[in-house]
């Protein structure tokens, strides 16, 4: 999957760019490294529209949700880095900007009505099924955007789209008639399904030494970080009646029933004692945290040891993300609530990564090597069985069949018929992503009853957009110079 994404990651971008308000709710992630001072700072400029380094922040966490999506939650800074997503992020700002530029070039605005109507259609900012201004409020300030930081960029999508509006992509009844013709081409066929289970492997240590040796970099250890923590555990303490109610009356939109109003004092107080408890606790951490870096630490707290790896982590998975970006010129992590104690930690050493022996990475090459020798092995078996194998007869079969080919899955089948009508042979194979191969020869042809498609439009317009898109950025490059201040992007 990673190597066709990089293979097309120039189209996704160009799926991805106009985006709307999809970063709400969907969270940010840091940015690591990519850090470049003043957060309104221009970092590049498109004809007369500047990109600033907030909108390439939040342009980053966009893609980086997208992709975590795409990987299932299996998506981290290392396959940013692989994918360019930092690249990809600015790219996709100044695709933004160069239509910018075309909507100012045409006058077009887009008014407060409009952005009224787009704001009321966010079900995110519903509450009991209509639009509300403090659930509004709330959304935004848990993304940590302000109101006018969000409409500043719901009004650029909303420029956009109305300026795409302007270059409609439609589908002609000629396009419509030569697609549907090829929807009614009808196949039968004789075919023959072989899968990895039809192919042995029997490694040896000398073939996986061999294996290992060429790629013996891609089998690296975890990178280990040495570090000193301090645990800072809440302590007990009783707030006064004052206290309680003061930070009830600054804090009433915190506790709410669940109908959405605000609770009476008496019915909240658990969660106001709650909360008091909790903002002590961190100014505690705070405070320790202070002291840590001047090595002043109270007596009664004690710095511990430990060495922490991908492999070998007793925290979690974000607090070792937060680690990973110290250095030991900054080494101090701020305090991180885990379970809910708070744990400061100083880097101490960091341990590189280095190819692993042959026998620390023997378990991870044999799957990886009996794969690889079982597709070479299945395709060699292919090639010698394509011009003599029997298999099963199909009924009369179109590029949109819904009926599987058994054992074929209903997938697998729709992704052997997508190939099979656009391969120019009678008899040859096919591989499917998931490593099966159909040997196919094809007995008759012929054209069935035509029979209006009628998604057949919705897809010429889809494909036809893709080019013209990418025609219109080309040209709008041509016409609106572009500027880039950062080096690396």
């Amino acid at each position: 999957m990673i190597t066709w994404m990089q293979r097309h990651k120039k189209w996704l971008i160009i799926t991805i760019w106009i985006s709307t308000i999809a970063f709400v709710g969907a969270g940010f992630v840091g940015w690591g490294q990519y850090s470049y001072g003043n957060k309104a700072g221009a970092i590049a400029k498109v004809g007369d529209v500047e990109i600033t380094n907030g909108e390439l922040q939040k342009a980053y966490s966009r893609l980086y949700a997208q992709y975590n999506q795409m990987f299932q939650g299996n998506f981290d800074e290392e396959k940013a880095k692989q994918f360019g997503l930092d690249k990809q992020a600015l790219q996709q700002l100044i695709q933004q900007a160069l239509l910018i530029n075309l909507a100012y070039s045409y006058d077009l605005i887009v008014t407060d009505e409009e952005m009224i109507q787009a704001l009321k259609q966010q079900k995110a900012f519903y509450k009991n099924g209509v639009f509300d201004k403090e659930t509004y409020k709330l959304v935004l300030s848990q993304n940590r955007l302000t109101i006018k930081e969000y409409e500043e960029e719901l009004r650029k999508e909303l420029l956009i789209q109305k300026t795409l509006k302007l270059l409609p992509v439609q589908a002609s009844e000629n396009e419509k008639n030569i697609i549907n013709t090829i929807f009614n081409i009808a196949d039968k066929i004789n075919y023959k399904v072989l899968t990895l289970d039809d192919v042995k492997v029997s490694p040896t240590d000398e073939a996986l030494k061999k294996f290992w040796q060429e790629k013996k970099n891609n089998y690296m250890s975890d990178v280990i970080y040495e570090v000193n923590y301090i645990k800072v555990a809440p302590k007990s303490k009783e707030f006064s009646d004052e206290e309680v109610v003061s930070y009830y009356k600054e804090n009433k939109t915190h506790f709410k029933g669940s109908d959405g109003k605000i609770l009476p004092l008496d019915d909240a107080k658990e969660k106001v004692i709650s909360e008091l408890k909790a903002k002590v606790a961190k100014e505690n951490a705070l405070r320790a945290y202070i002291a840590l870096k001047k090595n002043r630490l109270p007596d009664d707290i004690k710095q511990k040891s430990a060495k922490i790896s991908k492999s070998n982590n007793p925290f979690d998975a974000q607090t070792l993300q937060t680690i990973s970006k110290l250095t030991l010129t900054k080494p101090y992590t701020k305090p991180i609530l885990i379970d809910g104690v708070y744990y400061i930690f100083a880097l101490t050493k960091r341990v590189p990564a280095k190819p692993k022996s042959f026998e620390e990475a023997k378990a991870e090459i044999l799957p990886l090597y009996v794969m690889q020798k079982k597709k070479e092995k299945l395709l060699q078996l292919a090639n010698e069985s394509v011009n003599t194998f029997v298999g099963k007869t199909s009924d009369y079969l179109t590029i949109t069949s819904k009926d599987k080919l058994a054992p074929l899955t209903a997938q697998e089948t729709s992704e052997f018929l997508q190939k099979l009508f656009i391969s120019d042979k009678k008899r040859s194979f096919i591989g499917l992503n998931n490593g099966k191969i159909v040997l196919y020869n094809i007995l008759e042809q012929k054209l069935l009853t035509s029979k209006k498609n009628s998604n057949i439009s919705d897809s010429i317009i889809k494909f036809k957009s893709a080019l013209f898109n990418e025609g219109l950025i080309k040209t709008l490059q041509s016409k609106y110079q572009t500027e880039i201040f950062i080096q690396g992007l």
